[in-house]
């Protein structure tokens, strides 16, 4: 019987690290997540509490729609969306990615199960509320798990731009377009 090869063990090592972050990062955002909106219910339902003022208020809210309180009256909808990435991203976990690659799939798994623990400890089926508390006057009220989706979603972006420029430069073709040597 012939032993795996040192390359497949590589591409198994790479798969299970990329995976430990997607979870790992996620688990910290759930985490985080639920923490912060416990404390934010306890300490700021009944008095916000302004960080700078006009500038930034912690206040206590719910909102049914989706991140920073966008499309209110379809709570299912931003549920079901949620369910299909989350699924998505647990399905391709364990591909071997960049480590930004990973965590930005992490950052955006935790915001987006954080939401929906909300929406399902919070009414009925996952039409629940969600609670948000950071307040910036300037921009709708949100929460850890939203800025984490946001924040992944710029990440993802960037690694794409990355990868894009990186692949421009090393296509022989990209090279000699508009060239007239």
């Amino acid at each position: 019987m012939r032993g795996r090869s040192r390359a497949a063990d590589a591409v198994d090592l790479a798969r299970r690290r990329s995976g430990a972050i997607v979870v790992g990062t996620a688990a910290l955002i759930v985490l985080a997540d639920r923490l912060t909106k416990a404390w934010a219910e306890r300490s700021f339902a009944v008095h916000p509490r302004e960080v700078i003022e006009g500038v930034l208020t912690l206040r206590f809210t719910t909102n049914s729609g989706g991140a920073f309180s966008l499309g209110d009256r379809a709570p299912l909808l931003f549920a079901i969306a949620a369910i299909v990435v989350c699924a998505v991203i647990v399905v391709t976990a364990f591909r071997a990615r960049p480590t930004l690659h990973a965590v930005a799939l992490g950052l955006i798994l935790g915001g987006a199960l954080g939401n929906l623990l909300d929406r399902a400890l919070r009414g009925p089926g996952l039409s629940g509320r969600v609670v948000d508390f950071i307040d910036p006057h300037v921009w709708p009220v949100f929460n850890l798990a939203d800025a984490a989706i946001v924040s992944g979603a710029i990440l993802l972006a960037l690694q794409s731009f990355r990868e894009g420029r990186a692949g421009h430069r090393d296509d022989p073709e990209a090279a000699t377009v508009g060239d007239d040597t």
